[in-house]
């Protein structure tokens, strides 16, 4: 296995709009070069197209709620990937997060989950807003609203997928499914919370960038 340790902070890159399929490819490209050693730990940024992606759990694509023609009109996409959890939603002002990271210093998938859940709960804090876990459900939330979208999967120890942090997206979209299967709960936005002190998407991806690149060392050190 090659991925050799990667000197900090690493490397963060943005897309910008991306169609989910062509990112996807795109992040299989550098999985494999981070695979190889011939890349570094890479924090992507990007904000998908309308889409639909379901994850692995068994089941997944009946917690899609919209019809064809439905999904048509609306212009979303549902694509079937091979990350971690179950159907959720991607679309404009959502920022996406994929740490192509490798997981050799600390080969601990659940450790990592929770990693990426304090980064999300630490960028949300530094906008006044005071996030938190659910047991027994990935993501972050504040109180019963879901606010970030986690989902993960691992190739010998490089880790690709990641979170979805609700920005300003259109919130009816998320009516087309059951988010993440999750019925006792709804879905938020920082614009929705926030209203006009909303962070523009720039801000936040600056702050989630910070905060990962700062807590990446602790974690493959054990110690966070």
């Amino acid at each position: 296995m090659a991925h050799p340790p990667q000197a900090l902070p690493g490397v963060t890159v943005d897309w910008g709009r991306t169609r989910y399929r062509d990112a996807w490819q795109r992040q299989d490209e550098l999985v494999a070069a981070r695979l190889a050693g011939s890349a570094p730990d890479t924090l992507v940024f990007t904000e998908h197209d309308p889409v639909y992606t379901l994850g692995v759990r068994r089941g997944a694509e009946l917690n899609l709620v919209w019809t064809p023609p439905q999904l048509a009109t609306q212009g979303i996409e549902v694509v079937a990937t091979n990350r971690g959890g179950d159907i959720t939603y991607h679309g404009p002002g959502q920022i996406v997060g994929y740490p192509i990271v490798s997981l050799d210093a600390r080969r601990d998938l659940h450790a990592y989950l929770r990693f990426l859940e304090q980064v999300l709960i630490d960028t949300v804090a530094l906008h006044g807003l005071t996030a938190t876990r659910r047991e027994g459900k990935t993501g972050i939330w504040l109180g019963q609203r879901k606010i970030a979208a986690i989902g993960v999967a691992v190739k010998r120890w490089v880790a690709h997928h990641g979170f979805a942090l609700n920005v300003s997206p259109k919130l009816e979209h998320f009516s087309g499914i059951v988010p993440c299967g999750i019925t006792d709960g709804t879905v938020t936005s920082l614009a929705a919370e926030l209203g006009p002190r909303c962070p523009t998407p720039e801000q936040v991806r600056t702050n989630l960038g910070e905060v990962f690149w700062a807590r990446w060392p602790l974690f493959c050190a054990g110690q966070d």
